[in-house]
């Protein structure tokens, strides 16, 4: 039975991941609302970072109803809300 064929995540280099990195960190050093675009998700996620895992490489995202922990090589890109 053959796999259903998933598309795979696209690479980066390093000075893109460099760059999320650092605009990761300033977000929770300043405890900024944020919008994540994340590989494999339909909608962004909002809300702030409250822990980052250097261990698991996983970023922790409270929103208003619970906490998402989110896989660092999955972000693709950060914003600021615009409201």
């Amino acid at each position: 039975m053959a796999k259903a064929k998933v598309p795979k995540r696209p690479t980066r280099d390093e000075f893109v991941l460099e760059e999320i990195g650092n605009q990761i960190t300033e977000a929770y050093n300043e405890k900024s609302d944020i919008l994540l675009t994340i590989w494999g998700w339909e909608e962004p996620l909002r809300g702030q970072i409250v822990h980052l895992d250097s261990r698991t490489g996983k970023v922790h995202v409270q929103t208003k109803e619970e906490t998402v922990k989110v896989p660092f090589m999955d972000i693709m890109s950060l914003d600021y809300p615009r409201d």
